[in-house]
Formats: C-alpha cells, sequence, structure tokens
C-alpha cells in the first residue's frame, strides 16, 4: 500500500493565515480611562480591542502585556477560536472580570483584523443584518422629578424612544444614576472611592411616584427603564417590581445582586415587571441558571466584559433557546471599540432586545474615531470593514491615565452595602 504524502513546510504555510507580529497595550484617559489592544499580523493588518475595566484599568493591561502578549505573537492571527480557547482553557485560572476583559480584548481585535482581511463590515462575517438598526436607550436623570422629566423630553427630542430614568431620592445624599453637577452622570470620579449614604426604604417609597410622574407626562409610547443597581434584597425587588407593574416598563434592571442565581425566582414569583441583569458578568457560567429557568427576560453581559465576540455569541446563542433576549450594557466606561462591536452583534443576533447608549465625549470621540452613528432612535455600526472603530494613538499619548474609582456605599447606620 502506498504511503500518502506527507505536505512540506511550505504546503502547510500557505494553509496557515498571517501571523500575529505585535501587540502593543495602550492606556489613555481622554475624558476617562480606557485600555485598548492593537494587534498587528505579518501582512501589515492591525484590528483593536477593548480591555476597559471601570475602576480596575490597570490591572487589565498588566494582565495583557505580562501574560497575554507575549503567548499572541507568531499565533495565527485567522485562529479565532482556538485562540479564545488557548487563552481560557490554557490559563487554568478561569474566569474572572480582568481574565475575561483581557481576552475580549484579543478576540475583538481579531474579529477586527478577520473582517477587514474579508474587506467587509464585520456584521456580515456574523451572518448579515438581522434588522434595520439597532434600537437603543439613553440615560435621563435629575435631582429632582421636574428636572428628570425635562432630561427626558430633552432625549425625546435628539429622537430616542427608550429611556432610563433615574431620579434622587428624597431624604438621601446620593442616589445612583443621577449626576453630581450639571454635566452628564459619571460615576468614577475620584482617586478614591467616594462614600455614599443609601437608604433602601426610602428608595422604594419614592419609585412608583417617580414612574407615575414621567408616565403621566410622557404617555406610554415611550419605552421606561430603570435600573435598581444591586440595591435591593429579593423580597424588596418583588415588592418594587410589584408595584411599578402599572407603569409597564420595558425592564428593571440588576433588582438584586445575581450571585444567588435563584434568588429572581423569588422576584419573578411575585412579579410580571421584566427583569434584566448581566453587566458584570463575564461568563455563560454566571447567567447558566437565570436563562435556563427563565428567571429573567433580557441578559445584560457585554462584549469587553463577557470575553468578547466569540463569548457573547455563545451567550446569546444559549439564551434563545429560552426565549430571552440581549440588552447590553453601553454606558461610557466601554471605549468606542466596544460598543462598535457590540453593534455589530447587536445586528446580527435574531434574540437582540436593545442596547444601551450613553455619548462618550468630544474628547473620546476624537480618539475612537468611529463609523457608527445615530438616527431617530436608532444606531448602525457603519459599513467599514472591520468594527468600524480606530485608535489615534498620537492623540492618546495626550491624555495619560489618571486613576479613577466607582464610589463605595454605606447604609444609613455605616454597614457597607452594594454600589
Amino acid at each position: 500500500m502506498q504511503e500518502p504524502e506527507r505536505e512540506t513546510t511550505q504546503q502547510v504555510a500557505s494553509k496557515q493565515g498571517a501571523r500575529i507580529v505585535d501587540a502593543r497595550v495602550i492606556v489613555t484617559c481622554p475624558g476617562r480611562n480606557f485600555v485598548t489592544l492593537k494587534i498587528t499580523t505579518s501582512d501589515g493588518v492591525y484590528g483593536v480591542g477593548d480591555g476597559t475595566l471601570n475602576g480596575r484599568e490597570l490591572a487589565v493591561s498588566a494582565y495583557l502585556q505580562e501574560h497575554v502578549v507575549p503567548c499572541l505573537i507568531g499565533r495565527d492571527a485567522d485562529r479565532i477560536e482556538d485562540t479564545w480557547q488557548y487563552l481560557y482553557r490554557g490559563a487554568y485560572w478561569r474566569r474572572g472580570p480582568v481574565t475575561m476583559a483581557a481576552i475580549a480584548a484579543v478576540d475583538t481585535a481579531l474579529w477586527d483584523i478577520k473582517a477587514k482581511g474579508a474587506n467587509m463590515p464585520l456584521y456580515q462575517l456574523l451572518g448579515g443584518r438581522g434588522r434595520d438598526g439597532v434600537t437603543v436607550y439613553c440615560h435621563a436623570n435629575g435631582h429632582d422629578l421636574g428636572e428628570l422629566c425635562e432630561s427626558v423630553a430633552q432625549h425625546v427630542e435628539l429622537g430616542y424612544k427608550a429611556v432610563r430614568v433615574q431620579c434622587a431620592v428624597p431624604g438621601v445624599a446620593d442616589a445612583y444614576g443621577v449626576s453630581h453637577g450639571d454635566g452628564p452622570y459619571e460615576p468614577a470620579d475620584g482617586s478614591v472611592p467616594r462614600e455614599e449614604v443609601w437608604s433602601t426604604a426610602k428608595y422604594l417609597r419614592f419609585a412608583p411616584k417617580m414612574m407615575e410622574t414621567v408616565r403621566l407626562r410622557f404617555g406610554f409610547d415611550l419605552a421606561l427603564l430603570h435600573d435598581g443597581h444591586h440595591r435591593m434584597t429579593p423580597i424588596e425587588a418583588a415588592s418594587l417590581g410589584k408595584s411599578l407593574e402599572e407603569f409597564r416598563l420595558f425592564w428593571l434592571e440588576d433588582a438584586t445582586p445575581a450571585e444567588n442565581q435563584q434568588a429572581f425566582r423569588l422576584i419573578r414569583q411575585h412579579t410580571t415587571t421584566p427583569l434584566a441583569v448581566g453587566e458584570v458578568f463575564n461568563s455563560i457560567f454566571d447567567c447558566q441558571q437565570l436563562i435556563s429557568e427563565q428567571l429573567i427576560d433580557y441578559i445584560r453581559a457585554t462584549v469587553v466584559h463577557a470575553g468578547g465576540i466569540t463569548h457573547m455569541r455563545r451567550i446569546a446563542s444559549f439564551a434563545d433557546l429560552y426565549g430571552v433576549k440581549t440588552g447590553s450594557h453601553g454606558p461610557t466606561d466601554v471605549s468606542p471599540i466596544c460598543m462598535g462591536a457590540a453593534l455589530h452583534f447587536d445586528l446580527s443576533v435574531p434574540n437582540f432586545g436593545i442596547q444601551e447608549h450613553m455619548p462618550h465625549c468630544a474628547e473620546t470621540d476624537e480618539v475612537f474615531p468611529h463609523a457608527y452613528r445615530f438616527k431617530d432612535g436608532l444606531m448602525h455600526p457603519g459599513e467599514s470593514a472591520g468594527h468600524g472603530v480606530d485608535i489615534d494613538e498620537k492623540l492618546a499619548a495626550r491624555f495619560p491615565y489618571k486613576r479613577m474609582y466607582l464610589p463605595v456605599a454605606r447604609l444609613e447606620d455605616g454597614s457597607m452595602h452594594n454600589w
């Protein structure tokens, strides 16, 4: 029997894609801190990925520089799934926000490269458009109900069809989601964590009045969302959800901490208000029970914190089996790179629900030129090859890193609470 011919080294090499020849971490602070990974291949194509972890940016930067970049040089840039598994399984110490943000930076950059190599926008590689545009929601807030309603009106005028509403709570010095000055809300604002004082009881008494006021002013055609920001126990969350049912929220977000996934059973038993959770999740295992038991309606995991596009597609496919939709996190602490990648993902998945959108400041937009755009309540990632977002390295160098923490919260008796 004749022995089969063995492939020569040249033949094997011809089947392999371009090799990764350089990978650099760029940390910049145009208004707030961002961590970017730029990967360049042997054929001169480069891609960028977001690795930002709000308040812990340098942890991801060090993980990338010291533990990931040395493993990337020489790898085949086309083997995205293999590289993902290599960084996830090969690390042994799996998951966690730092590891998964680092993996996300690599994964997003490699998808950018692959789409550029195909000379098409990323969403085409992900299966093409599943919709004409991506429905997004904005943030409206106020120091009182009048100011909140004015903020909602301003965003409706801009074209938003869905609005998250947050308001200062009477008797509570620092309510989540309310700006501390005249500018946009930005929680990471101190070189050490600012301490806020919280009262869940006062909040629970006020929240129905807030929603009633907004509904009376704007009616029921406007989609309203609200974020509880992990502040309630399951039974408190169940009570709030029930009290808000008449106002027909699009969702109640992060009503209770989700480390104990079965806690959402109790909420689900008491209210029909739709539930969303997951902006702090970093793997499919964080939401496995929540999804499979249909304890939530929207999964809020996002590209940068949940291992990149590769893992987000896995989460979305799993959620689709149980009628759970996506509702990805999208504040200013994810860079425009993450927002661009998220929009390609949103445009392509069949069970898309909604996308959070907080516009970045002018300096951030200049450092990260992008193809995505907003019009009439929808966003589109654009038709540029790749995910459509780049980084101006010279401009980025003008904005050095500044240490900025998220706040911490205490109850009125001084006990630590969930911020």
